[in-house]
């Protein structure tokens, strides 16, 4: 399918939450960490999309910096949400005490009784690797299977980046894909701690700055 963006990254609303869900739902639908929170094949996709809406709406899209990419179709030409990043700023905490309260209620549901303390275990895990010092978080970041390799991700990523340059902060993320090393070290990323959930898989944590 031939696309063509037709927007440089720009930020979101509430109204987009559905489409930011969409989108990061299918990037990430392979991904060891939501293949190991919902093993039922039949309904991770949508359990997935789920769990998106709820970080985005909840947490992300209000306190954070949410940005997107909208690429159209060459033969229909309307603009759909191809690539979602999830940005909390330095001053900023989407996953904080405003938010998690109204969370909280929803995982359970959402990943089954048995996985929700080891859910937490590996979310504690991962806020204390993060950095002491001011930072900017990369949460979440994903691009529609369909434009993969069309370099939408990499601008995408570049446009935050270049925010982190401006304001002379680093950029601390984490996955749990080994396959995304490569990606984010060819913008300058390096691996700072790994830690093995066993049950969930090893998380790989990276820092640029």
């Amino acid at each position: 399918m031939s696309v063509t963006v037709t927007a440089s990254a720009r930020p979101t609303t509430i109204d987009d939450v559905p489409s930011v869900a969409r989108v990061l739902s299918r990037a990430t639908h392979g991904d060891p960490l939501f293949q190991w929170l919902f093993p039922e094949t039949r309904t991770r996709l949508a359990r997935i999309r789920r769990f998106h809406a709820m970080a985005a709406g909840f947490g992300y899209v209000p306190y954070g910096d949410v940005r997107v990419t909208e690429a159209a179709e060459s033969t229909a030409g309307e603009s759909v949400v191809r690539a979602a990043a999830l940005w909390a700023p330095a001053e900023s905490n989407p996953e904080g005490p405003l938010v998690s309260p109204r969370l909280w209620p929803h995982w359970g549901p959402l990943l089954g009784r048995g996985r929700v303390a080891p859910f937490v275990r590996v979310f504690a895990e991962w806020k204390l690797a993060a950095p002491q010092e001011p930072h900017l978080y990369l949460a979440a970041l994903g691009v529609d299977p369909v434009v993969a390799g069309t370099g939408i991700g990499g601008a995408l990523l570049s446009q935050g980046l270049d925010r982190a340059d401006a304001e002379g902060m680093p950029v601390f993320t984490q996955t749990m894909n080994d396959k995304a090393l490569g990606f984010y070290e060819r913008f300058g990323f390096e691996v700072v701690r790994e830690v093995d959930h066993l049950e969930g898989g090893i998380t790989h944590f990276l820092q640029r700055g």
